[in-house]
């Protein structure tokens, strides 16, 4: 889930089989980035991955007072947390061992689709807010919904009820066209499109209800991302052989090719999602302290950076794969609770629960309903 790569990395399964006079050609022929390529494709990296943290943080705050069920935050608890390393760890075997069995070319094809049709609606979600900003008001924008219903009369259930109009209809449009670019190029672009969509919609859908699943969850795949890029090849090998936009990728000789680049430095979607989400829940409790003040965000934020910057050094270093988390987890816990333990809020930090504002919120929506209802009595 969580890799961040180097095109320079050598493949050792592939040069075991070369002869001295094919290994030297082999690395005469390999690409060597530039310091400069190296410069812009990491400096791209982390601009990438900062801009669905900090504004799926921003849209997190407000993303539950939204009427349609695909916009409702799902809330992890400690026991998902808990079990969320084991189901990844089981997820990435599995997709090791299908590649290894096999074609990959019709395993990447299914995918492919499979993301197509994701991609779409993540990139769609994404745009709309600005796209209500970008059209002007005086155009005509109808409003439609979509409601599947369960049963009849007071058994009646809401499955899905969504809820959009006209802008949200030229945003599914643009975003089709995105992913029909994606699904005949494999461009690079198109792939970071989609990869930041799914980043930020994650980053603003999935919630943390304390910051101690939090905790939990991050600890987790802290241990699971190190076993699986220092313990064994599987990482390594489904990120490179995974063609979908689950990774952001950045060209190290887009100087010298421009566009049509292909050497590559990239960074898994895990390695923004998962520290995303705790940076997110830190910001809504810097809400709840009705303070005026965004310290734990800034402070996670800042740390989520040097944890990265350091991540790249490494990397850049030691010329081999890295496990981020190995390096953010550490940053993005550890600083919030030194700004915790210096403010005396350590324990109303880890006391904050993000359920009981979800049950306010639902009170407050019966309460509504019941003053509707004896206003049409009345």
């Amino acid at each position: 889930m969580a890799e961040m790569e180097s095109p320079l990395l050598p493949d050792s399964a592939h040069n075991a089989t070369l002869n001295d006079t094919e290994a030297a050609a082999a690395a005469t022929a390999k690409f060597v980035a530039t310091p400069e390529g190296s410069a812009v494709a990491y400096g791209s990296l982390v601009v990438m991955a900062l801009l669905p943290i900090f504004f799926g943080a921003l849209r997190s705050v407000s993303c539950a007072k939204s009427k349609n069920s695909s916009d409702m935050p799902e809330t992890i608890t400690s026991r998902d947390a808990a079990r969320f390393p084991i189901i990844a760890s089981c997820t990435l075997f599995g997709l090791y061992l299908f590649f290894k069995i096999f074609s990959q070319e019709y395993i990447n094809l299914l995918l492919s689709m499979y993301f197509f049709i994701l991609g779409i609606l993540a990139l769609s979600h994404t745009l709309s807010p600005a796209m209500n900003k970008v059209i002007p008001a005086n155009l005509p924008n109808k409003q439609y919904q979509l409601l599947f219903t369960q049963g009849t009369g007071e058994t009646k259930e809401e499955i899905v009820n969504y809820e959009f109009d006209t802008k949200d209809l030229v945003c599914l449009v643009f975003s089709s066209v995105v992913g029909v670019w994606y699904l005949l190029k494999k461009h690079w672009i198109a792939n970071n499109l989609f990869g930041l969509a799914f980043a930020l919609n994650g980053v603003e859908l999935l919630h943390l209800n304390n910051v101690s699943t939090g905790c939990i969850l991050l600890g987790g795949l802290f241990i699971y991302d190190v076993f699986w890029v220092f313990g064994t090849n599987v990482m390594v090998t489904v990120a490179r052989s995974f063609e979908a936009p689950i990774k952001l990728v950045f060209p190290q000789d887009l100087l010298e090719k421009g566009l049509a680049a292909n050497n590559f430095a990239m960074l898994g979607l895990g390695d923004i999602v998962i520290p995303g989400i705790f940076i997110a829940l830190l910001l809504r409790f810097d809400v709840s302290l009705k303070k005026n003040s965004r310290t734990y965000f800034y402070t996670s934020f800042f740390a989520y950076v040097f944890g990265l910057g350091l991540t790249i050094y490494v990397m850049h270093t030691f010329k081999h794969a890295q496990p981020a988390l190995l390096y953010l987890v550490p940053a993005c816990i550890g600083f919030p609770v030194v700004v915790a333990l210096v403010k005396g809020e350590l324990t109303e930090m880890f006391r904050y629960e993000e359920k009981a504002a979800v049950c306010d919120k639902e009170l407050l929506d019966e309460a509504t309903d019941d003053l509707k209802e004896n206003k049409k009595e009345q």
